[in-house]
């Protein structure tokens, strides 16, 4: 896969995972088994719903120029693959949980591994960046 194919498909993917924290409040209404850790009134849920939602505004914002958010899309990795961590052994450890191995837990691992694969490390990103500007400069 070239550098600007890589590129292409982590915008892609950016959109994509912006859109998924922005559907987290209906996921939790209609499979709360997958989505959804609390029954019943807690202040919790909707606390968790405004981040994502923010963090989804901004993932599709950053899907216009990756290279200059690659601090998010690294917040975005490994906060996804340690959330998804600490609710595996939470879904695994907790009657009435499992469902979620289904649900949250597999999507923040899925949006961990692809932005991990598709993002340049920083030294392509300075090369690429270096290169772009070479470019805009002609």
């Amino acid at each position: 896969m070239t550098v600007v194919d890589r590129l292409r498909y982590l915008r892609v993917v950016l959109v994509l995972a912006g859109l998924a924290c922005l559907a987290l409040y209906p996921l939790m209404l209609f499979w709360p088994s997958g989505w959804a850790w609390h029954v019943g009134h807690s202040d919790y849920p909707m606390m968790i719903v405004g981040i994502y939602a923010t963090l989804g505004v901004f993932l599709i914002l950053a899907a216009r120029d990756p290279l200059a958010n690659l601090s998010l899309i690294w917040f975005t990795v490994w906060s996804s693959a340690v959330h998804g961590g600490v609710m595996a052994v939470q879904a695994i450890t907790q009657p009435g949980q499992m469902g979620h191995l289904a649900g949250d837990v597999p999507a923040l691992f899925i949006v961990a591994v692809a932005l991990a694969i598709l993002t340049p490390g920083s030294q392509l990103a300075a090369l690429l960046r270096t290169h772009n500007g070479a470019e805009e400069q002609v």
